[in-house]
């Protein structure tokens, strides 16, 4: 199957492979985001070595593995040695790759980097020897590091302060597909589901490549997500211990934090989240919040108008968060489990819930939808507690524009075009009442709404609604 989407990642690789220096890039994203299949497609005719790292594994057994894979790559009628040490192991790549005879640049492909890092093992300092002595010297040669654990990547790579500092000449965050990529991705399987269903789909497992690739030609959505959500042994159903246990040491205190973030789909601030988790304050905190933001399972941010001390972390990884929901407290093996659950109170709930995060994280496709993306703008969400005079309010989505306009986002998720009643309405102008009154904002605000079929024509969205887009805008 060929590349879906990421023209411009795609670009920028090969950009790399054109130059005429040596290229030390570095690809990090989330496990089971397209990491591998990126680069062995885009760069598939260049490779003269690659090598995986092994889960849970040891020194011996890696350099065991780097051996066979570089008499594979040689060719050699007599396997090589083992080498004894990172040390001799780079030296033996080196000494191949100096006898290829080809001018084009030699790609060296170093998959899951971080599993390689084993105890003891001296990885870091062989590979910056490696690097420093003799890849840098090369303008044929371009080595690529690859790591689901973001973390890693970015505090021993990324920033390292020894022989490693601002050795790194491109850095690429892979990102999930957007509606618009799992729609291509789905296509090019031969699915055919309409957007309603690509967007109840995304909700529930986000831009996954390695997730998406489970559905089969000729089910529907329901009958996917009952077969790799919920039978028993189902792929989806077992991930989630092993998502987090492959990435990160001591896990637990990870888990927490997911956990308690799922149970406040509003997000939490740093204190908050501390005093319901009952983890302990410092830098061992710090840093977990930061690993699991790096590797793309948590997003923060500062609501509007408030101070840095005021940022809310949110769980962001909609697998994890339709896992908890509704996968972990299931029977297996029963049959229709989520025919029966999608019609549920609580699916319609949720489903509000999940379609604000898909909007937002489609922030650029809304722009360009309202014909604002050639207009400066920032982006984000706002909440009050209300006061003596003015009652609380909350925007899950508003986009401040330089040309002074604020468009003060509704989001709705419903099987119909959404009417607007008058007590809605009501709601929608004390709304702006109360941002007007809190932030003194002297902006202009466009009540904005974002449906998934639009809206009823009615009285009230004709006189108070600014704009409207839907959901296939999205995409």
């Amino acid at each position: 199957m060929e590349v879906v989407g990421r023209k411009d990642i795609i670009t920028r690789i090969k950009k790399r492979l054109k130059s005429d220096k040596a290229e030390l890039m570095a690809i990090l994203g989330r496990r089971r985001v397209g990491k591998t299949f990126l680069i062995s497609r885009v760069l598939k005719e260049d490779i003269v070595f690659q090598f995986t790292g092994l889960y849970q594994s040891n020194l011996k057994e890696h350099l065991e593995r780097f051996s066979v894979n570089l008499s594979k790559s040689m060719k050699a009628s007599i396997p090589v040695k083992t080498p004894e040490s990172w040390f001799e192991a780079f030296d033996m790549l080196g000494e191949y790759i100096s006898g290829l005879r080809t001018r084009k640049k030699k790609v060296v492909f170093l998959d899951e980097f971080p599993w390689m890092a084993t105890n003891r093992s001296r990885l870091l300092t062989a590979f910056t020897d490696f690097w420093n002595g003799f890849a840098v010297q090369r303008n044929d040669l371009m080595v690529v590091i690859c790591g689901s654990s973001a973390s890693w990547m970015i505090n021993k790579v990324l920033k390292s302060r020894g022989g490693l500092h601002n050795r790194v000449t491109d850095r690429i965050l892979l990102q999930p597909f957007t509606l618009s990529e799992t729609k291509q991705f789905l296509r090019k399987k031969n699915i055919i589901i309409n957007d309603m269903d690509i967007t109840r789909l995304y909700m529930m497992m986000g831009g996954i490549p390695f997730y998406l690739e489970q559905l089969e030609k000729g089910e529907s959505l329901v009958q996917s997500i009952d077969r790799v959500c919920f039978a028993k042994n189902a792929l989806l159903r077992l991930e989630y211990d092993e998502l987090l246990a492959s990435l990160f040491d001591h896990s637990a205190k990870h888990t927490a934090i997911i956990e308690t973030l799922h149970r406040q789909p509003g997000g939490l601030m740093r204190d908050e989240l501390l005093m319901k988790t009952k983890l302990q304050s410092g830098g061992g905190f710090t840093s977990i919040l930061e690993e699991l933001e790096a590797s793309d399972f948590i997003t923060s941010a500062v609501p509007y108008g408030n101070k840095a001390k005021d940022r809310i972390f949110k769980l962001k990884d909609y697998y994890i968060n339709f896992y908890l929901k509704y996968i972990r407290g299931s029977k297996p093996g029963k049959t229709r489990i989520w025919e029966k659950l999608a019609t549920s109170p609580s699916y319609i709930s949720w489903s509000g819930l999940a379609f604000e995060n898909v909007c937002i994280d489609h922030i650029d496709e809304i722009k360009r939808a309202l014909k604002i993306d050639g207009i400066y703008s920032t982006s984000g969400a706002w909440h009050t507690r209300g006061d003596d005079e003015v009652p609380g309010a909350q925007i899950d989505l508003l986009i401040d524009r330089a040309d002074n306009i604020i468009n003060i986002c509704e989001i709705k998720f419903t099987n119909s075009p959404y009417i607007i009643t008058s007590d809605y309405a009501q709601k929608i102008r004390l709304k702006l009442g109360a941002f007007n009154h809190f932030t003194k904002s002297r902006k202009t605000l466009f009540p904005t709404m974002i449906t998934t079929y639009g809206l009823v024509d009615n009285k009230h969205s004709n006189s108070l609604i600014q704009q409207s887009i839907t959901m296939s805008d999205l995409f």
